[in-house]
């Protein structure tokens, strides 16, 4: 092999080896720009402005037609509106404003009706870190953070509001039929279940004619588990 040859063999060695170098550097950076951006979709505070109240409700509107109510978990970092999409895929990836958005959205499952008329309503977040979205849910499986966070409200694009109170913590596979299929189950046979297999279960102090609410998010990519927050609304007229 002629010394030309080694030559161009090391130029061309070294040229892969920059452009290699160019293409990890291109990667990394766009995966620390990519989990910036997941963060920032996450807990971006400009939504706040929608929020509603009781005199109008209807700013929920300005944010989409498929903005259905608004939730809060008091003293948490859960304040978002409630989405409803056609199916339960579309939120996922979407925020209230309709970009995409890995973070998605918080959701009514679409098998309820919109204006949270059912026995029982099924909301979904994803499990963002820090906190944000229904990350904030892993806390309630301590005891005594429970017992300090069991309140909240729900207000409805339609004028109603609701208080929360918080009874029941578990996790549940995405596979139960008594949890996940809202249209399918009744306050009685899931409070049953409760009180058998929650992690945390505080009876509501009266059992009948009850109309519940559950917040439900994964526990990772991988596996079929989920932690359910359940509690019980009560209009506020």
């Amino acid at each position: 092999m002629g010394r030309k040859t080694v030559i161009f063999f090391d130029k061309l060695f070294d040229r892969i080896v920059i452009l290699a170098s160019l293409l990890f550097f291109l990667i990394c950076f766009y995966a620390m720009y990519d989990a910036v951006m997941v963060y920032y979709n996450a807990n971006d505070t400009s939504v706040l402005k929608y929020k509603p109240d009781l005199s109008n409700p209807e700013v929920l509107r300005d944010i989409s037609e498929d903005a259905i109510a608004w939730i809060t978990v008091d003293d948490t970092k859960i304040d978002y509106p409630v989405m409803q999409g056609r199916d339960n895929n579309e939120y996922l990836n979407k925020d209230p404003f309709g970009k995409y958005s890995l973070s998605g959205s918080i959701f009514l499952d679409s098998r309820n009706k919109y204006d949270f008329s059912d026995d029982y309503s099924l909301l979904y977040g994803h499990h963002m870190e820090y906190g944000a979205m229904f990350g904030a849910l892993d806390p309630f499986k301590d005891e005594d953070y429970f017992a300090s966070h069991r309140t909240g409200q729900l207000i409805t694009v339609g004028g109603k509001k609701y208080d929360i109170r918080f009874f029941a913590a578990a996790m549940v596979l995405a596979t139960d039929p008594l949890v996940f299929d809202p249209a399918h189950t009744t306050p009685d046979r899931l409070m049953k279940k409760l009180a058998g297999s929650a992690m945390i279960y505080e009876p509501p102090e009266t059992e009948s004619g009850l109309k519940l609410i559950a917040l439900s998010t994964c526990q990772s990519a991988d596996t079929i588990d989920r932690m359910v927050l359940f509690g019980v609304m009560e209009e506020i007229n």
